[in-house]
């Protein structure tokens, strides 16, 4: 069988497989930390300016990683680097089981961050090569990709706090422990089922031609827009459960609230299908960007279990689309041998926008006004980051 022949007779149980990255890079490895979050701060005695800087820092390795990943993929093609990058992040994640000391939690951190980049990134190329092998449905395929951080999400949600009370009843000493080993042996486990999949798409670099250079300057807005993105999402991904806490809800309630805002980033795939397919600039980006800004003020506007179940459903349906929307833009607008570079163009704005994202936020909560006042600049910067958007063109083509 030839090396395309499963990639082109079995698309979406290929994106699937891709998808595990996407559940590994950004489900587990970085937004199980928000259910983590409290125990650790409880145990740990941080403050929310600490506890927002373990995000800072896995952004800041996010960002070093997709500096790192074009390298590594024109040297051993994107394969080597998706999966070399879910075992190590694998290993980090495990790792967190291991320590109590701030300063080496904060490594971790930055370690899993490098090692998402590498993922992301590489498994963002061969989705999209995956796409331009199923143009009728490319939009589809690229979203099922990054919805694949749904799943991530949910399976968080019903491990960490499962894994927390089998702790806290055998008297664990530091029971979130527990819960960083458990998820570092999923992380393993989604590894092997995406490994063989991901060898059926076409991994080595195409052939640069001389005009097909990623332009900063011919993607200024979209570019812009989507750091704005990165500076906002993340304040209500990092604190949104704390928050919850806070206003009183209940366990079981809250594992609702995430396990729903992640099944909402898969049906995201779906929704936004259209859209993406459709828009040739920075609409998609804009409209989306307006949609989290809405979702992130619902919860600091109301308590009520009902303002805050639409924020998480509407919240998962919109953030990782975003993300696809710029691998969309990328498609429309740069020939394939410049999507590698386009790519990571994009995310390493959306790492940086990270980086300042969660400290920002976790040094205005523990200011009076505490996390309801976080979540106003995270809403403000997505309005910022719409707006900007707005301004972004799409191509000319030859």
């Amino acid at each position: 069988m030839r090396k395309h022949d499963f990639a082109i007779r079995h698309p979406l149980l290929t994106a699937l497989a891709l998808s595990m990255g996407a559940a590994i890079s950004l489900g587990l490895t970085r937004f199980s930390y928000a259910l983590l979050l409290p125990p650790m701060r409880a145990d740990l005695g941080w403050s929310y300016l600490l506890a927002g800087a373990m995000n800072t820092a896995n952004a800041f390795g996010y960002f070093v990683g997709a500096l790192i990943t074009p390298m590594l993929m024109r040297r051993w093609g994107a394969q080597t680097a998706l999966i070399g990058g879910a075992v190590l992040a694998s290993v980090f994640m495990a790792l967190s089981g291991f320590v109590t000391d701030a300063d080496m939690l904060l490594l971790q951190r930055v370690l899993a961050g490098i090692a998402s980049a590498f993922i992301f990134i590489a498994g963002g190329v061969l989705a999209a090569r995956l796409a331009a092998l199923h143009v009728e449905r490319a939009g589809f395929l690229i979203g099922l990709y990054y919805g694949g951080t749904g799943f991530g999400i949910s399976l968080s949600a019903l491990l960490v706090p499962a894994v927390l009370s089998a702790a806290a009843a055998r008297e664990a000493t530091h029971a979130w422990q527990w819960a960083w080993l458990a998820l570092g042996g999923v992380c393993f486990l989604m590894t092997l089922l995406m490994a063989q999949p991901a060898h059926h798409i076409e991994g080595k670099p195409a052939a640069s031609g001389g005009h097909s250079h990623f332009r900063i300057r011919s993607f200024a807005f979209g570019l812009a827009g989507y750091f704005m993105f990165g500076v906002g999402y993340i304040g209500y991904m990092t604190f949104v459960i704390a928050l919850l806490k806070e206003q009183g809800m209940s366990a079981p309630a809250i594992t609702a609230f995430y396990a729903l805002l992640g099944l909402a980033v898969v049906a995201s795939s779906r929704i936004w299908a259209h859209m993406l397919d459709r828009f040739k600039g920075g609409q998609s980006l804009a409209i989306l960007n307006a949609l989290l800004g809405v979702a992130t003020l619902l919860p600091v506007l109301s308590s009520a279990p009902l303002a805050v179940f639409i924020s998480g459903t509407l919240f998962g349906a919109v953030f990782l689309s975003v993300v696809a929307s710029t691998t969309a833009l990328v498609r429309h607008n740069l020939p394939s041998e410049a999507w590698s570079t386009g790519i990571s163009g994009f995310t390493t704005v959306f790492a940086f926008g990270q980086i300042a994202g969660p400290t920002v936020v976790g040094w205005i909560s523990d200011t009076a006004g505490g996390l309801q006042r976080g979540l106003v600049f995270s809403a403000v910067a997505l309005f910022v980051g719409a707006a900007l958007a707005t301004r972004q063109r799409a191509l000319a083509r030859d």
